[in-house]
């Protein structure tokens, strides 16, 4: 039995995580349940004894009469910034792989993350916006950041942290961001930020000595994707480029 679920499928032997398209499990990864199982996508087919992921349309789906489909596929097109962050709401796993060009090394961080709600008329809140001589009424919504995490280099470390960030609106879908320590330095800072058409939030954060970039999105309700870029101060050149996958715990 295979079927669908809040962006997993699930099957005997197991679950297959959901990214995009389609998903088939079938039995365990070594086995299949019926050795004639078999999935075509226009040129592309999924095979008795083998593990693969496909892509494919309803109607392909459909005609092998095999497993379930999915009725709608996940879209975050036309999502807001309050959406964004209401969704964002959460206990989150992360896995970010991190590149510093600029000393040619790798990174790896495994993290907890845990995003909750702030209210406008908290003190905190109205104590950055006074920093930033932002009026508070202007202020569409608040969010705790805390964060804890290991690193392949040096396993014994722990990173943690928090941070405060106060969303306030200029346009619909353009605004800053005032935040209580940054990401590319751990100093207060404020962002320009804008919501794409496709649903995605972007994050352009300028700093004494760099500057960075951020763009984050949602592939299914419990699935975040985050890029990350950090840029030199006149913005020619990047220092450092990593990629997130958060998953929430649910």
């Amino acid at each position: 039995e295979v079927f669908f679920w809040s962006g997993v499928w699930e099957g005997e032997g197991g679950m297959a995580f959901l990214t995009s398209g389609l998903v088939v499990r079938r039995g365990g990864w070594g086995k299949v349940a019926a050795s004639e199982t078999r999935l075509r996508s226009g040129n592309s087919r999924w095979k008795a004894g083998r593990r693969a992921v496909v892509r494919c349309s309803e109607a392909a789906a459909k005609s092998t009469g095999e497993v379930p489909v999915q009725t709608g596929v996940y879209s975050t097109a036309g999502m807001t910034v309050e959406d964004f962050f209401k969704n964002s709401i959460g206990s989150w796993r992360s896995m970010r792989s991190s590149h510093n060009l600029a000393m040619s090394f790798m990174e790896e961080v495994n993290s907890e993350i845990e995003i909750e709600p702030v209210e406008l008329a908290h003190e905190s809140v109205l104590a950055i916006c006074k920093q930033y001589e932002t009026d508070p009424a202007t202020a569409a919504t608040a969010i705790k950041m805390s964060w804890e995490g290991t690193s392949d280099w040096d396993e014994d470390e722990v990173l943690e942290g928090s941070t405060l960030l106060v969303l306030v609106k200029d346009e619909d879908a353009k605004g800053r961001l005032l935040r209580s320590e940054g990401y590319a330095e751990t100093v207060p800072a404020v962002g320009e930020w804008s919501m794409e058409a496709d649903g995605t939030f972007v994050l352009i954060t300028p700093y004494e000595r760099a500057s960075a970039e951020e763009r984050i999105w949602f592939t299914t309700p419990n699935m975040r994707v985050r890029v990350s870029f950090i840029r030199t101060q006149t913005g020619e050149g990047v220092l450092t480029a990593s990629m997130s996958t958060e998953i929430r715990e649910l």
